[in-house]
């Protein structure tokens, strides 16, 4: 162990020092305090040995410059020959580990020395545990916090809110509405906006929050249903309700989101006469199953999205306006992503990087001349028609960066599609073009649009619903319709 011996009588200090090293120590001596500050902010000196009664620096005083350097580890003996225990008590008080009387017995000067020596190895162990335990819990928290990351990770994309971004204003003033709709179930929110604007991914934002809420979200596409089918649909029935239902009964959508939310697709198309208990559900929190006579209470969370103008609606008949304003409580218009332009480029290499990994394709980047072709288009399919023309370039091509011969007819002003091959003719442009002089048949022309949509998507009704921004209902609707005008087919000659 190394000793500072400080001493300004030179016989005592070398029979002290001589006493030590015969111990086995090694002693530095000093003949007065300023000296002994020097060696001591040059050295590592676990144990000071000083008088107390020094000319210019007392041992005291000593004491306190040492322990106000902050070395709380090193262990202050202090010594003096005249009996006074009023500075014994001084200098215990100022942080001595012990004090010895002079004549210094030997004995003593040993038997202080080697408690010192055993607290500085119990010192150096609690350092080393200390050392060792700080860098098991920086180990383990760092471990906890990769796997509350990977959790956290599975977590949104269970909820699909994996590889989510916001870069435009208007959209992160949305997604922070929607935080705060999160905090209070009782309110109902009504999403609208154009397809494939991203109302669900808000729709989930509101249900989940910041911390993945862990409760049902059920989602109802009210556009697939019928009246009949959508009341047993969401609020269930009883057994014996009507011929073909289970034994048992069925438990409908408010049931399964019962302490979470359920999301009503496509609100629009509800039909009158069922809105009425839709906005009674809302108002009382209650309902029957359909051939119940016992109210079921419900827990959930309302949150409806559409892409219709609700307002004309309401205007039309065809929507009631007490329950259109009982949903606007809580109410997102999420704008079309040709109002947000900002958007068009991360949005398009944030989708190009996700689809290009998991493809395995080599594409990083955007070349400006590409990223301009896709800044200057209108995108009447919104965020899914991007991340759908992204895929697709994934898909056909690979290559570092995406050019405009990647586009396809994109660069003609039409999305590409799902052949590969652009789309024959001339895209209609929303923003401007004119109408002949003497008029033209709309539903013919609507007609061909549509014929067109389904033979570029090779008959498939639901893709082409989804190319031309409309439900499926509403093209089944529309082909229906042309069937019956088109009249029955005329009966084959015998």
């Amino acid at each position: 162990m190394n000793i500072l011996l400080v001493e300004d009588d030179a016989d005592s200090r070398a029979g002290v020092g001589e006493f030590l090293r015969e111990m086995g120590h090694q002693v530095t001596e000093c003949g007065d305090g300023e000296q002994a500050l020097a060696a001591f902010a040059a050295g590592d000196f676990p144990m000071v040995l000083s008088d107390i009664k020094m000319p210019r620096l007392s041992g005291i005083e000593l004491l306190k410059r040492i322990r106000a350097g902050g070395d709380k580890a090193c262990d202050i003996v202090l010594f003096t020959g005249h009996g006074d225990m009023v500075t014994a008590i001084e200098a215990l008080r100022a942080g001595a580990y012990d004090y010895l009387l002079k004549p210094i017995s030997v004995a003593e000067l040993a038997a202080i020395t080697e408690r010192i020596a055993e607290h500085q190895a119990l010192l150096r162990e609690n350092r080393a545990l200390t050392s060792r335990f700080n860098a098991e819990v920086r180990a383990a928290t760092e471990e906890t916090r990769q796997e509350l990351t990977r959790l956290r990770k599975l977590a949104n994309r269970a909820a699909g809110l994996d590889n989510i971004a916001f870069f435009a204003p208007e959209m992160q003033r949305i997604a922070a509405q929607a935080e705060r709709y999160h905090q209070d179930r009782s309110i109902p929110v009504l999403i609208e906006g154009e397809t494939g604007t991203g109302k669900e991914i808000i729709a989930r934002i509101i249900h989940h929050g910041a911390r993945q809420d862990p409760a049902p979200l059920v989602d109802v596409n009210c556009a697939a249903l019928t009246g009949s089918l959508f009341e047993s649909e969401l609020f269930g029935y009883d057994p014996g309700a009507f011929t073909g239902g289970l034994a048992k009964g069925q438990k409908g959508k408010l049931d399964l989101a019962r302490g979470g939310s359920v999301l009503l697709d496509e609100v629009g198309e509800i039909p009158l006469d069922l809105q009425g208990k839709l906005l009674r559900v809302i108002q009382e929190k209650e309902f029957y199953r359909v051939g119940g006579l016992k109210k079921v209470p419900a827990d959930v969370r309302i949150i409806c999205a559409t892409n219709a103008d609700l307002g004309r609606r309401v205007e039309q008949g065809a929507f009631r306006k007490d329950l259109f304003y009982r949903l606007k409580v809580g109410h997102i218009v999420i704008p079309p992503l040709r109002r947000r332009r900002e958007e068009i480029l991360p949005l398009a290499e944030l989708f190009l990087r996700e689809l290009a990994a998991s493809k395995g394709r080599r594409f990083k980047t955007i070349e400006p001349a590409a990223a301009e072709l896709l800044r200057a288009y209108d995108w009447p399919g919104n965020v899914r028609e991007l991340r759908n023309t992204m895929e697709w370039i994934a898909f056909m091509h690979d290559d570092d960066t995406v050019k405009p011969a990647h586009l396809g007819g994109l660069a003609k002003g039409l999305p590409p599609l799902a052949g590969g091959e652009p789309a024959a003719g001339t895209v209609i442009n929303p923003a401007a073009f004119d109408l002949p002089d003497a008029g033209f048949s709309l539903e013919d022309y609507v007609d061909r649009i549509v014929r067109q949509a389904l033979a570029a998507c090779r008959g498939n009704k639901t893709a082409a619903a989804r190319y031309l921004g409309i439900s499926r209902r509403s093209l089944y609707c529309r082909l229906a319709k042309k069937k019956e005008a088109a009249g029955p087919k005329p009966a084959p000659r015998s």
